[in-house]
């Protein structure tokens, strides 16, 4: 029998869940582990939660999840942690929201492959195998960029201004340009990268070779961000808007403010 006929026919035999298996890395500072879906759906804390306003499906849905705290032994409130998805979207987080037992709470929903999720849009995946849920995220100011799907791994790495200091403002920056980096690292960094400093390979880069502010007159840089899709459409545009109760006319105006500043503190990667 032809050898890739055989692999395949046994493969056919193996239960469905081992066909679909997926893991989770934390890397937490002792070393690496990796968790898969059936162990993460056997943890003893798990079981089913309800959120009423899902930010990737934009409906209510019910997961069967553990609290993220459960995992993060040995994490402070202090420390900071990076959530990486599969596609190459990186949110920069807090330990302390995720750690704190009031306000939001952080669940880690895994997606059973007997039971899979549905798409997030025509031709698109799920948002499994692993998402980031949160119950009560206004409590904690949880924007969407919090809210990392097809998640991959979990770090637990320094802060961001320590990792890039080619982001930090300069140290006689406006008060406005200095609020504006803490947005900047909220909403912006999940998905680009600025002065070539970032994890993420999503988006294009915001300062290299020319910041937005560069190329966006009068206020369409900041109805852009409100709604990219009202100013220019195509298939292929991926970029979500931020809506007043996300990232607040105040924010969105340090967000400009730190970008504008920026523009004149161009490093080549």
């Amino acid at each position: 029998m032809n050898p890739r006929i055989a692999c395949i026919a046994l493969l056919s035999l193996l239960p469905f869940s081992q066909l679909h298996a997926a893991e989770l890395t934390l890397e937490l500072g002792n070393g690496s582990q990796r968790l898969s879906s059936a162990q993460l759906l056997a943890h003893p804390q798990a079981q089913t939660v309800e959120i009423n306003n899902d930010v990737s499906y934009k409906r209510r849905m019910h997961y069967r999840a553990i609290p993220l705290a459960a995992l993060l032994e040995g994490v402070q409130p202090g420390d900071h942690l990076q959530l990486v998805a599969s596609d190459g979207f990186a949110a920069e987080l807090s330990a302390a929201p995720v750690l704190s037992k009031t306000g939001s709470q952080a669940w880690l929903a895994i997606e059973d492959p007997a039971q899979p999720w549905p798409p997030l849009g025509k031709g698109k995946p799920s948002a499994g195998p692993f998402y980031l849920v949160w119950l009560k995220p206004a409590a904690s100011h949880i924007g969407p960029e919090q809210w990392p799907f097809q998640l991959a791994a979990i770090r637990k790495l320094p802060p961001v201004a320590q990792r890039f200091p080619q982001l930090l403002p300069a140290v006689a920056a406006s008060p406005a340009a200095t609020a504006g980096f803490a947005q900047y690292q909220k909403n912006c960094m999940a998905c680009h990268r600025l002065n070539g400093a970032g994890d993420s390979q999503f988006g294009p880069d915001l300062n290299i070779p020319h910041n937005p502010t560069e190329y966006f007159s009068s206020d369409f840089l900041t109805r852009y961000i409100r709604d990219p899709q009202s100013l220019r459409r195509w298939p292929q545009g991926k970029m979500s808007g931020f809506a007043v109760e996300v990232l607040s006319d105040k924010a969105l105006g340090e967000l400009v403010e730190y970008l504008r500043h920026m523009a004149g503190r161009k490093v080549k990667p």
